[in-house]
């Protein structure tokens, strides 16, 4: 699990994966302000029962900053 603290722009080449997983998300209220939680659940043909594989958090300023790079990824939604 990890706060992001700073998004940059990749150059590594990138394909799209060959599996889809469910996303849960919360907001967590601290004395700082709210943040925003995702967490991945593994992929239906894992073996075990589901639980989280990865969780990310947002503060307010990593939110406004990722609500721009989605805005830039997808103009249409703006």
């Amino acid at each position: 699990m990890a706060k992001i603290k700073e998004f940059f722009q990749a150059t590594k080449a990138a394909s799209p994966h060959p599996t889809e997983v469910e996303c849960g998300y919360q907001v967590i209220l601290t004395e700082e302000g709210p943040l925003l939680q995702l967490s991945t659940y593994g992929s239906d043909g894992r073996q075990s029962e589901k639980k989280v594989s990865q969780t990310i958090q947002l503060d307010r300023k990593g939110a406004a900053e990722f609500l721009s790079i989605i805005a830039k990824a997808f103009p249409d939604l703006a």
